[in-house]
């Protein structure tokens, strides 16, 4: 019995891992683990802008888990913002461009955990869903 629960936990712990290692365009989840790893410094856990490293920057980083600040932003604008940085839509210049360090999905994947963290719905047209056509 031990061998059979044993085969089983492995056979999980495998499914799991490939499906993580396979995240799709617009995984929040994904999103998350990138969050943290790459924007979480500036941006905060929490995405309220108040990570440790906000204390030096001018101007303080966006407060991403405010629904009113999100909502007017369409898909599309936040991945500009993510890929090219802040200043190419008027934002922060502080706000670096991760397009050279994070690949067009995984900038999806961010966008839909910052989704997320505000609770607002997309506006304009959506791209985050996923279709294996």
């Amino acid at each position: 019995m031990r061998t059979a629960e044993a085969f089983l936990l492995a056979a999980i712990a495998l499914a799991w891992s490939a499906g993580a290692a396979h995240a799709r365009p617009g995984d929040h989840e994904a999103g998350r683990l990138i969050f943290k790893q790459q924007c979480a410094a500036c941006h905060g856990k929490g995405g309220k802008g108040d990570g440790p490293a906000a204390v030096a920057l001018n101007p303080k980083p966006a407060d991403l888990s405010d629904p009113a600040r999100l909502g007017t932003r369409t898909d599309e604008e936040l991945i500009a913002v993510v890929s090219k940085g802040g200043a190419v839509r008027g934002l922060s210049p502080v706000m670096p461009a991760f397009e050279g360090s994070l690949s067009p999905d995984q900038i999806r994947q961010v966008v839909a955990y910052v989704r997320a963290l505000a609770a607002t719905p997309t506006t304009g047209t959506t791209i985050l869903s996923y279709s294996t056509v």
